[in-house]
């Protein structure tokens, strides 16, 4: 069956948050939060750049709220968004791998909380803490999947499959912890960046998933379930 790529959701383990062991099941967001990790939580605004293509790699980033595109800049300056990412989401995890400037440009899509943490801090907690550095191999590997599944996407599926397919990804259809199917305010340009189509032919599809009730404009674009009917359509 052809597959969205979405994350890979690991199974709970227990572990230490902050300087003592406490009962119960491993939450990532409490570790990330806990006064036993050195780490500095950002506001950015909507089109603030988190990072710039070329900056230095220092640091890794967790989206607490709010969400970012990921774009590259060819050397004649036509931009292209390569990946967007949401809460829960790690970001700019290169430098651990001694990736020593940004590829791309960050941009929060809409307001948005984002944890820094350096890279020297990042990695002394993988080494320390296993839950979290099972989490976060799980995250990796979850991120390899779907650059797969985007080139698979991309060589043989038509625009419109393309589209739905981004749509889904964008409100994290399949997630266990699903947050509501209601997209920030997100231009037609954005979504043609993403899918490597023209922006008249994502306006005509956009059409149609509303004209067929697969999306709606009430209080924000709204993706319907049924949109995936569009995905696994032969």
């Amino acid at each position: 069956m052809w597959q969205l790529g979405l994350a890979i959701v690991t199974k709970p383990r227990r572990s230490k948050v902050g300087s003592g062991k406490v009962p119960g099941l491993f939450d990532v967001h409490a570790f990330l939060n806990s006064t036993g990790l050195s780490r500095r939580a950002v506001e950015f605004r909507r089109s603030q750049h988190v990072y710039s293509q070329g900056d230095a790699a220092k640091n890794v980033l967790y989206i607490r709220q709010g969400g970012v595109k990921l774009c590259v800049v060819n050397e004649v300056g036509k931009e292209v968004v390569v990946a967007m990412f949401g809460p829960g989401d790690f970001f700019g995890e290169g430098c651990l791998a001694d990736q020593s400037k940004r590829l791309g440009t960050a941009i929060a899509i809409t307001s948005s909380v984002i944890l820094v943490i350096e890279k020297n801090e990042m990695s002394r907690v993988l080494h320390e803490e296993h839950a979290f550095s099972d989490l976060f191999i799980a995250h990796v590997l979850s991120r390899n999947i779907r650059v797969e599944a985007d080139l698979v996407d991309q060589l043989f599926n038509s625009t419109e499959k393309r589209l739905a397919r981004a749509l889904l990804l964008l409100v994290r259809y399949g997630k266990q912890q699903q947050a509501p199917r209601v997209l920030p305010k997100m231009s037609q340009q954005m979504l043609a960046e993403m899918i490597g189509a023209s922006r008249s032919r994502v306006s005509q599809f956009m059409n149609k998933f509303k004209r067929l009730g697969f999306i709606s404009y009430t209080g924000g674009l709204k993706i319907n379930s049924s949109l995936l009917s569009v995905v696994l359509h032969d």
